[in-house]
Order: structure tokens, then C-alpha cells, then sequence
């Protein structure tokens, strides 16, 4: 809290408050409205809560109009060069970067807690088989707290390390058995002597009948994509799972609500669309034509990947994993693909048109990822469940956090009633 004010006058009874200014290390300061209510007898409406702060947070700092991204302090395009995704994690988790006993110590338990309880296993077999991975990932982790009784005591501080540390180690293996359920593969269990997206690649490729050897390029990619998307400050999916958890529900219940949110087409669900985009253009001989359709605002078409709703100048993580991008395709020896062709003109007409340069609406991170995990036979309908995998640590730091909040209390937004003022009921017959 800083010394400085907005002033507020009810312009009815004259009644004035000072609205004292909340402000953080950096970054757009806040004003505290939490008594405008009981002072003014008025709510604040912010449809969307675009203007509004729900809370107060160490772990993510984001400057839209700069293009900045910070996990504790650290860039992002630092953390993706110089770091691995589990150290990344650790960082978002306990606030600092470990040392190398850390690290190992971590690294070490996230392993160890990769198995998922053969009972557990079973679930997977009452989906059908088309199920979307999504609806899996949801149910399964869901049904944790069935399994973990003796550790989800959310006021105990090591509960709380043993259930993040559980929920990061385990996603890859529910999304990899989601897949294996859905093309009707046996589930390969983890293995520990590989690292965490090596192990998850082996999960999700390999088979009993034969040799699987995880491609290291492939590996490194899945490596920074998941740092990239470990975490993005009040998003959707983190701004339920801390409602969620609001309410004292166990921590699986509020990371299994995450999930259903980050499943959204509008969310996580970006780069599935990037590519159902890239089928609908279908030719690079078309590119000129969408692109055409795409500036008419009266055209429904719309380029997906393209712009991102926070970074008004550009996306950091698209600057990082646009070079990932390009290594991927030309050591799998595929850039001249024609889905790849289509979408590397996309992106060059974008970089070098007036028209998307002078609207910033530069290629995201949604367009690349898409276009990696494509690359790496990883099919569409699991894009989503990618995502879910890295966001875990971000989920998990945020309800740990929110947990320690001496303010923390239960969400209840407020809404403006717009309905029928209060009537009497009409027996049937007279109406």
C-alpha cells in the first residue's frame, strides 16, 4: 500500500472517500475499491474483469505493451536458453532458483512420483475411445483426491509441496495414457532413467513391441515449450483454480477445474485452432485470398495464432520458440511439407505486411507450438493437453501461494440484475 489516493465522491449524498493505491514491485498500480460498497452502496462493474486485480502475487509479472514476461524476476527468453523446464519449475514454485542439491533433490522426487496407482490406470477404460483427451485429463485428475487421503491438508505447508510436486510429476503420464487410450496402444510406464519430456515423449510414443530412441531435438523443443507456457499470471485457468480453491476444495478438484478451463477454444485450445486454420487455407496458392479476407472486418475468417490479447507489441515466447520452430523442421527434413510451406508464408507475409505490422498482430506463441507439435506427430486434439502439462506448475504455484494468503477469502463476484423486478406469482389459469 502507498501513501497516494483517488478520490471518490458519491454525487448524490456528497459522501467522499479516499480510495487508497495498491502498488507492486513494477507494473500498473491498482485502487483499492473493497469499501466502495459498504461507504458508497455501489459495486464497480468490469465486465470480464480486464480492469480489475484479484489478488496480489510473487510469481509473474507480464508488461503487455513492452512484450515483457518474468517468472520471479527472470526474463523468460533467459530461463529458455540457460534452464530446463523442472528448474523453471522449481523457481515458480519456491520463489528462487535452486542449487544443484536442490535441483537434484527436486528432480529426483518429481520422478518418484510419475506411476500412477494401477487403479487409477482402470479409469481410463470406462471412456470411450474417442473421448477428447481433455474430458480424460479432467475426470482423472479429478478422481486424485480419491486416492491421496493422508495428504490433502491444505492449512499443512507439506501437504501442499507433496500435492504440486505430485500434480507436475504425473500430468505427462495422464496425458500420455489419454492418447495411448484413445488409439487403443497398450500405456507405457514411465521410465526414470529419462528426463521429464524425454520420459513423456517415451509415453507417448514408444510401444512394448519394439525399441523407441526419444529424439533430442525433438525433446529440447518440448523442453522450452513447456517453460514457456509454465505459467501467464491471472489467466483464465489460474484465475479458477484459485476460485476453485478458494472455496477449501481439495487441491486435485481445483487443477481438474483449470483443465476444463484451459480447454476452451478461446484458452488453451489457440493452437488447435491454428492448425484447423491451416486445413481451412488448405494451399499456399490460397494464402494471398485468406489473407485478403482476414483485413475485411466484415469477413468472419480470422487468423488464428496472430495478435495476442495481452502483448500489445508482441508475444516474447514467439520470439524464443520461432527459432525452435524452424531447427524442428529442418532436422525432421520436413520444411517443404506443404502444411509447413502454408505456414511459414503466413508468417513471412505477416512480418513483412503494413498491415499486420502497423496492428502488431505478429505470429504467437499458439501459431508455433501448433506447428511444433504437429512437426512431432503429436495429433490435434492433444495440443490442449500439451499446454495442460507445463500450466501444472503455474496452477500449482498459484493455489500454494493463495493458500499462505492471510487475505485469501472465498470469491464472490458481484453482477449488475437485469431481470424482472419482483412480482407476484399467476395461478395457470389466469395468465
Amino acid at each position: 500500500m502507498s501513501n497516494k489516493a483517488f478520490t471518490l465522491t458519491n454525487p448524490e449524498s456528497g459522501v467522499t472517500s479516499e480510495l487508497p493505491v495498491v502498488e507492486g514491485t513494477v507494473g500498473t498500480p491498482a485502487v483499492d475499491v473493497s469499501r466502495i460498497n459498504a461507504e458508497h452502496g455501489v459495486f464497480t462493474y468490469d465486465p470480464a474483469f480486464t480492469a480489475t486485480c484479484s489478488t496480489q502475487s510473487d510469481i509473474t509479472y507480464i508488461d503487455g505493451a513492452e512484450g515483457i514476461l518474468l517468472y520471479r524476476g527472470y526474463p523468460v527468453d533467459q530461463l529458455a536458453e540457460n534452464s530446463s523446464f523442472l528448474e523453471v519449475a522449481y523457481l515458480v514454485l519456491y520463489g528462487e532458483l535452486p542449487t544443484t542439491p536442490q535441483l537434484d533433490e527436486f528432480v529426483g522426487a518429481i520422478t518418484q512420483h510419475t506411476m500412477l496407482n494401477e487403479s487409477l490406470s482402470k479409469f481410463f477404460d470406462g471412456f470411450h475411445y474417442d473421448a477428447h483427451p481433455m474430458a480424460m485429463m479432467t475426470g482423472i485428475v479429478g478422481s486424485l483426491s480419491a486416492f491421496y487421503h493422508d495428504t490433502t491438508d491444505i492449512r499443512d505447508d507439506g501437504h501442499r509441496e507433496i500435492f504440486a510436486r505430485r500434480m507436475i510429476a504425473k500430468m505427462p503420464t495422464i496425458a500420455a495414457a489419454a492418447y495411448k487410450h484413445s488409439v487403443g496402444q497398450p500405456k507405457m510406464y514411465p521410465r526414470n532413467d529419462l528426463d521429464y519430456t524425454s520420459n513423456f515423449l517415451h509415453m507417448l510414443f514408444a510401444v512394448p513391441a519394439e525399441t523407441y530412441e526419444v529424439d533430442p531435438i525433438a525433446a529440447k523443443a518440448l523442453d522450452v515449450l513447456f517453460i514457456l507456457h509454465a505459467d501467464h499470471e491471472q489467466n483464465a485457468s489460474t484465475s479458477t483454480v484459485r476460485m476453485a480453491g478458494s472455496t477449501g476444495t481439495n487441491p486435485y478438484a481445483a487443477i481438474a477445474s483449470g483443465i476444463a478451463a484451459l480447454w476452451g477454444p478461446a484458452h488453451g485450445g489457440a493452437n488447435e485452432a491454428v492448425l484447423n486454420m491451416l486445413g481451412e487455407i488448405g494451399d499456399i496458392s490460397q494464402v494471398p485470398r485468406y489473407l485478403e479476407k482476414a483485413k475485411d472486418k466484415d469477413d468472419p475468417f480470422r487468423l488464428m495464432g496472430f495478435g495476442h490479447r495481452v502483448y500489445k507489441n508482441f508475444d516474447p515466447r514467439a520470439t524464443i520458440i520461432r527459432g525452435y520452430c524452424h531447427e524442428v523442421l529442418q532436422h525432421l527434413g520436413i520444411e517443404n511439407h506443404p502444411l509447413f510451406e502454408l505456414a511459414m508464408e503466413l508468417e513471412r507475409i505477416a512480418l513483412e505486411d503494413d498491415y499486420f505490422k502497423e496492428r502488431k498482430l505478429y505470429p504467437n506463441v499458439d501459431f508455433y507450438s501448433g506447428i511444433i507439435y504437429q512437426a512431432l506427430g503429436i495429433p490435434i486434439n492433444m495440443f490442449t493437453s500439451m499446454f495442460a502439462i507445463a500450466r501444472t506448475v503455474g496452477w500449482a504455484a498459484h493455489w500454494c501461494e493463495m493458500q499462505n494468503d492471510p487475505a485469501m477469502r472465498i470469491a464472490r463476484p458481484r453482477q449488475i440484475y437485469t431481470g424482472s423486478p419482483k412480482r407476484s406469482y399467476t395461478p395457470i389459469d389466469q395468465r
